[in-house]
Order: structure tokens, then sequence, then C-alpha cells
């Protein structure tokens, strides 16, 4: 399993879908900060753009290039004015070539829309430079995408709002040009941009995934920073706090952009079950600081899950409610039972200097131990709330080295707080 958290930007100009921080769009949609006038070189000096039109899904085709003004190839390429039209807009390139990831796009469109258009730009010439001039050529080049649907809208029954432009990288910025540039509103904008250097190309393959896993999508949950998610506070639903991510990503009215979080598996299908665990420990010593090492396996009616870990991503709190966040591979269907264990000794260095260190806080002669009677559950998948009660309610204890087990139950402290029902007598 992939011990990261992936960030999601999503930008409120268009229904995007993104995993980094590119130039953000200023007013209009306009990109900022990163384009400098002084470099542009002459338009006529540019190589073109092409449109390649891919009808196939075999990577060695060489698919069908539309010609600006010119209807003979529309027609020639089997262009269908009235289906979806997808353009497929790369990025930065170091090899002047197309990276694996944009076959694998094409496939999963042609595969998820069947018989739509799947238009690649290839802007190879002007995207193998330098950075900077590669930066400086993407309003040229999202001008003349532009110039492609402007020509196309005066086709009959070619429909702006049938068109999703899907840029990657620096293509990200071309897109953004693009939809300030034409005359009319593109139906759909996605931007997709890495966030960790060392995740190459991940964003884009999450995209992928949306597309060919549709009956098993991925979910981010909307939240301020990554150690609220960690801790599993911000599985909420509500006010469009979450949302599907890739093509599966639902419109919202939302006009701010908003910081999205998830955990994903190493590879396809990505999409993990998410859960949020509030676990109320009490502690009837004094027993000074603790960094109990916690541990909890989830039984369900579908699978059981491996061992979890829950990460301590502040100090625990003692007679407090601690929250954690866990997640799984497999769907593991409706809750039933939860084993809690608390981790032995070990002889790693930093386990035996947190020993230390708790000994030397605690009064003398007190031994390590707490109780915990509850643990309440919240799916961020289902948005279902769950309690689970200690097996045996006269022993709640747990040391290092023990472990308690926890079965479904009511949740008493919710019905303390519900009303008696009115008895009418007629």
């Amino acid at each position: 399993m992939r011990n990261t958290v992936l960030q999601l930007c999503l930008w409120s100009a268009y229904c995007g879908f993104a995993t980094g921080d590119p130039t953000p769009l200023g007013p209009e949609g306009r990109l900022q900060g990163e384009f400098d006038k002084s470099r542009v070189v002459p338009t006529a000096a540019k190589p073109p753009v092409r449109f390649n039109l891919r009808t196939s899904e075999d990577p060695e085709d060489e698919g069908c290039d539309l010609s600006l003004g010119h209807s003979q190839p529309l027609e020639d390429c089997g262009f269908n004015v009235t289906a979806k039209t997808f353009f497929i807009i790369h990025g930065w390139t170091m090899s002047g070539m197309f990276e694996n990831w944009l076959y694998k796009l094409v496939s999963a469109l042609q595969t998820r829309e069947k018989g739509a258009n799947v238009v690649v730009v290839d802007w190879l010439p002007l995207a193998h430079q330098l950075y900077v001039d590669a930066v400086n050529n993407t309003r040229g080049v999202g001008h003349s995408i532009a110039q492609m649907l402007d020509w196309l809208q005066g086709k009959e029954d070619f429909s702006l709002g049938n068109v999703h432009l899907i840029g990657y990288s620096l293509g990200a910025h071309v897109a953004g040009y693009a939809g300030n540039f034409v005359k009319g509103t593109v139906g759909r904008i996605t931007a997709i941009a890495e966030v960790l250097k060392c995740e190459h190309e991940r964003a884009v393959h999450l995209f992928v995934d949306s597309l060919v896993n549709q009956d098993k999508p991925s979910f981010a949950f909307q939240c301020t920073d990554s150690n609220r998610f960690k801790k599993g506070i911000c599985l909420s639903c509500r006010k469009n706090r979450c949302n599907s991510i890739g093509y599966n990503a639902k419109k919202t009215r939302n006009k701010r952009n908003s910081k999205m979080y998830l955990k994903t598996r190493a590879g396809m299908p990505f999409r993990v079950y998410h859960y949020q665990m509030k676990i109320h420990v009490f502690s009837y010593k004094n027993m000074g600081e603790m960094e109990p090492t916690f541990y909890v396996t989830l039984y369900g009616t579908n699978a059981d899950s491996q061992v979890l870990s829950l990460e301590m991503v502040e100090q625990i709190g003692l007679n407090a409610t601690n929250t954690f966040l866990v997640y799984t591979e497999e769907d593991l269907g409706d809750l039933l039972k939860i084993k809690l264990t608390w981790e032995g000794k070990s002889q790693s260095w930093y386990n035996l200097w947190k020993e230390l260190r708790s000994y030397l806080t605690q009064s003398r002669g007190s031994k390590q131990e707490l109780h915990i009677r509850r643990i309440r559950v919240k799916s961020g998948e289902t948005q279902r709330r769950l309690t689970f009660c200690a097996e045996d309610l006269e022993n709640t204890l747990i040391s290092p080295g023990q472990e308690l087990w926890f079965h479904k139950c009511l949740d008493g402290w919710r019905m303390k707080n519900q009303t008696s029902p009115t008895v009418e007598h007629l």
C-alpha cells in the first residue's frame, strides 16, 4: 500500500483536475506570472501546431491531420461534428517525442467515450526548447487551438459545449489560454500537473485510471492542510467537500480554489477506502507523556483488512478523543468488529528512546496502561457512522503488547441525548 497523501487543487474556473500548483488563472481565465512578451518569436518564424485525430488505439498509427480552414480533411479523417471532442495537449519535452502517458490517455478516452473525436495537439517543436522558451510559446499554441475551435464552430451541428481540453504540465497553461481566446465557452478544461517531482506522470495516470476504472472512482476530500487530513478530520462530503477525481469529477458551484486530499494504492486501480477513527483514551493514573504505537485490524462482511498503523500526527491526548485516518485497498463491506493492538517492546533505537522517555516522565512504580471503551468510525466513501464497543465492558484496559476487541454496538453516548418518544393516548 502506498503511504502517500496526494493533494489536489481544483481550479474553479473550469471543471479541472490537478495535483500541483501551476501558474494560477487570473481574471477572465488568463494565466499570470510566467509569460514574457520580450521573448516571443514572430508567429511566421514558428513551426505550425498540428492537430492529429487519433483513429486507432495503436500507438504506431500516425493518425489523421486536420487542417485549419480546409473541410476535406475533416471528412477524410472521419471527424464527427456532433460527437464529443477531446483535445489532448502535452507539455514541455526533453526528448522531442510523445511520452507514453499520451498513448494511454488516448486509448482510455477511446474506450470510455466510443465514437468521440480524440485530437492530439502536437506542439513538440515549440515544447522541445529551453523551459523558459517553451513557457513563452504556450500563449501562441493556445491561440492556435482557439482558432481551430472558432473555425469548427462554423460547421453545422458542432457545439463548443462538447469540447473538452485536457492539458498536462505546460499543456495545462496552453489549455487555459485556449479557453480564454476562443469565442464562446468551452465545455470543460482539465489541467493536470504534478505536486511531487518524484512522482513523475502520476497525476495523468490518476486521470487515466478514472477513465478505465469507472466502477472504482477515487474520492478526494477538502481539507485546509495535510496534517488535518492525516488525522482523519476531513472526511466530510457536506457542502461539496468531497468529489470524485479525474474524468468523473462533478461540477460544483464553489468559485474558490480548494485543496483536496486522498490516499492511493501504488498502482491501478488507485482507489482506496478511507476511514476516520475516533478513540477516547482514558488514563486513571498520572502517566506523564505517552507515545503508544497503536494498530487496528478491521473485519467486514466482504473481507478483513491488513494490520493498519494509527499514524500519530501529534502526541496522543489522555482523557481526550483522538482522531486518526486509516485506509484499506479492499472494500471490506459492512464493518463488524475491530481489533486494537498496542505494540510491545521493540529493539529499534527510536522505540527504545520513546520507552525510556516515557519511563522517566512517569511516577515511580507506575505501569503504562490506558482504558478504551469505544471506537467511533466514519467511512469517507459511504459517509456512514458506526460505533464499536469493547467486547468486555468490565475490562477496557490495554498495555504494551496487549490487544482489545470491539464489536459493533448502539452508540450509548448518542442515545443519552435522544429524547423519549411521546406516547399519545386516544
